[in-house]
């Protein structure tokens, strides 16, 4: 595991609990070439009306501050 995917692997286990009390998850899917994060959200979270919300205001926020490199963050619908 890189630096890096180590980095928003603990970003994404600080917003996992939050995720999870809503019945929801999050998975990293990957770390493209240039630094774009693609994640898969799981459970309640994958239907929920507000997770693009989500996404940029809780998951994105987190990842840069352990990994200011990250271009963006992705949710990744496969």
């Amino acid at each position: 595991m890189s630096d890096l995917e180590s980095r928003v692997m603990k970003a994404l286990d600080e917003i996992r609990p939050f995720l999870q009390n809503d019945g929801g998850d999050i998975q990293l899917a990957e770390i493209t070439p240039d630094f774009e994060v693609h994640v898969r959200l799981l459970g309640a979270c994958a239907g929920c009306s507000v997770n693009q919300m989500t996404l940029k205001n809780g998951v994105e926020t987190t990842i840069k501050k352990h990994a200011p490199e990250v271009a963006g963050v992705h949710h990744r619908h496969d």
